[in-house]
Order: structure tokens, then C-alpha cells, then sequence
């Protein structure tokens, strides 16, 4: 037997249901059902990094990384919330995607990926 997918997301919150509020207003996370997510298929990437990567913040264990599509629209309406985006045209690549990133009101790094075009 062999893992067949991700089943969960699971992390500390101080304010567990404002950040759940959150992830559904502005990422659609949960939005049809409070404890389920049915996500399109498509490829995941699992990573662990070194301790001392600076690929997210130092005083993070994790950052999710959501697949998406339409990310210029996105970014606009979170932009258009108030949500601070960072992007670099250095983490863009026609073989890879694009890539954004945001955090969520608790200061979790939530990165948001745009695979190429097939």
C-alpha cells in the first residue's frame, strides 16, 4: 500500500475559525462544506527543505503552496482586500509556472502556484 494522496491540512491557530473564514473568502478553500475541500486533480509537489532554507521565513516550520489558475485575476482581488502580494519575476519559469506569495492573518506564508499551460 502507498500513500494515494494528501488527506488533510492540519495546523495551530489562535483564531481557528476567523482563519478558516479567511481562507474561504479569499482562496475558496472549504467553501462548499466546513470540513471538506474538493480540490481538482492535478500534480502536488511534496519537499522538505533544509533547516536553513530562506525560501519562506525562518521562524516558519511550513508553507502551503496552492495550485491555482487565473492568477493575475486573483492577485488583483486580493490586492483589492487589502492582502500584501509579493511576486519576483525570478521564481517564474515557462518550465515551472508562476508563482506569488501571500500570508494569512496569523503570518502563515501561503504560496500560490499557476503551472504552465499544457
Amino acid at each position: 500500500m502507498a500513500a494515494v494522496g494528501i488527506g488533510g491540512v492540519f495546523f495551530r491557530a489562535r483564531e481557528p475559525q476567523a482563519l478558516l473564514d479567511w481562507y474561504r473568502t479569499h482562496l475558496g478553500i472549504a467553501a462548499d462544506n466546513p470540513y471538506q475541500w474538493a480540490q481538482q486533480a492535478g500534480p502536488t509537489v511534496f519537499m522538505p527543505f533544509a533547516r536553513d532554507t530562506d525560501y519562506f521565513p525562518a521562524d516558519r516550520q511550513w508553507m502551503i503552496n496552492f495550485r491555482v489558475t487565473g492568477l493575475d485575476t486573483l492577485l488583483g482581488r486580493l490586492r483589492e482586500a487589502g492582502i500584501e502580494v509579493i511576486t519576483n519575476p525570478e521564481w517564474d519559469t515557462p518550465e515551472t509556472g508562476r508563482f506569488a506569495r501571500i500570508h494569512d492573518p496569523e503570518g502563515n506564508p501561503v504560496e500560490l502556484w499557476e503551472p504552465p499551460a499544457e
